[in-house]
């Protein structure tokens, strides 16, 4: 919003010039959701206290030491995230731009349906929430009108094609087909994000280290020297997103401030299914849908272990994990809950780097 209205007057005041470049607005927007958060942050976990009472419902089911240590804490901390999240791009993104709205579209459609699923579980005090069917068909439907919308702002020869990394001028031509593929990103990268979400902390800090690297992703892709200099396919506009990935940065280090052990607040599906989403529209945008799957691959293994874990036991009747998904392994083999996550990080933060090298290694 300041950019549409205080850049057309650069001509009467020199200093304005600054909103011209997408690293001063991103970094305004790193800065400003992270003010939102600590500012708002006290005021809404209040008035979630007061509407939720007894906090979050535990799984029976999960690890026996979360009946103790995670009883009573408040739930839809996400809400936190989207705000301050939501503020910051408008106030600092080209509003013009419509990769913006679409990826806009996606995160608060997918937060909307991970508040309800949170209000369910609060409101009836049980752990399911949403039927699981009415969830994936919302999401469904958000990813495939996202899907659709980037496809037609999407250059030629890009909008149905895959781009492989470690390959320059490769495209794999999909046809209708690469919409299915991408509403799978989509919905895939913000499932991914919530089976990961189960210890305080251990989903927000990948996602912002995700959101960090598609920061620059965006940033190249969307200025022709640098991709052309990188060899990467040019998507004209998708640079204004790397202010989007500052302010989800800056969110998301904001609500960590209350989500560290012992967290005041755990995001929920509010949070979780938003910020997958997300991260997964940025790939398609970009056509770094493949990347996303090394830059988020600690939330590919927690996935592939809840996969296996099912496709065991029903197949064999045994379990490969002691407990899926795979950080709950972990507790079960007698790690300590911050051991957990920190390596967990340390992971997220070596694969982050893994995904950055994609870039270069043509």
């Amino acid at each position: 919003m300041l950019y549409n209205l205080l850049y057309p007057l650069v001509d009467q005041v020199p200093v304005l010039n600054l909103f011209r470049y997408l690293t001063f607005r991103t970094g305004c927007a790193v800065m400003t959701a992270l003010f939102i958060s600590f500012v708002a942050g006290p005021s809404v976990i209040r008035w979630l206290r007061h509407k939720q009472g007894h906090g979050q419902p535990i799984r029976s089911d999960g690890p026996e030491s979360h009946l103790l240590t995670k009883k009573g804490t408040l739930t839809m901390g996400g809400f936190l995230i989207l705000l301050a999240l939501t503020m910051s791009t408008l106030l600092w993104a080209d509003l013009a731009n419509p990769y913006v709205w679409i990826v806009m579209l996606v995160t608060l459609g997918y937060g909307v349906i991970g508040f309800a699923d949170d209000f369910l579980k609060v409101s009836k005090r049980n752990s399911k929430g949403l039927p699981g069917k009415a969830k994936l068909l919302a999401q469904i439907v958000i990813a495939v009108a996202a899907s659709l919308l980037i496809t037609r702002l999407s250059p030629e020869p890009l909008s149905y094609a895959l781009a492989l990394p470690f390959f320059k001028n490769v495209l794999v031509q999909l046809g209708w087909s690469y919409v299915v593929f991408t509403t799978f990103i989509m919905v895939g990268a913000s499932n991914a994000v919530n089976l990961t979400d189960g210890l305080d902390g251990l989903a927000t800090v990948p996602v912002m280290i995700a959101a960090g690297v598609f920061a620059l992703i965006c940033y190249l892709v969307g200025h022709a020297v640098f991709a052309n200099y990188l060899q990467i396919h040019h998507v004209p506009g998708a640079g204004e997103l790397a202010v989007f990935c500052g302010a989800l940065v800056g969110a998301g280090l904001g609500f960590l401030w209350f989500n560290a052990p012992p967290a005041m607040v755990f995001m929920g599906d509010t949070g979780s299914l938003a910020l997958g989403g997300a991260l997964g529209a940025m790939s398609v945008v970009t056509k770094h849908e493949i990347v996303l799957g090394i830059v988020g691959g600690l939330f590919v293994l927690e996935t592939v272990s809840v996969i296996v874990q099912v496709a065991s036991f029903k197949l064999t009747g045994k379990r490969v994990f002691r407990m899926a998904p795979l950080h709950h392994h972990f507790e079960k083999k007698g790690w300590a809950e911050p051991t957990v996550v920190i390596r967990f990080w340390i992971i997220a933060g070596i694969l982050a780097l893994a995904g950055l090298s994609t870039l270069k290694l043509r």
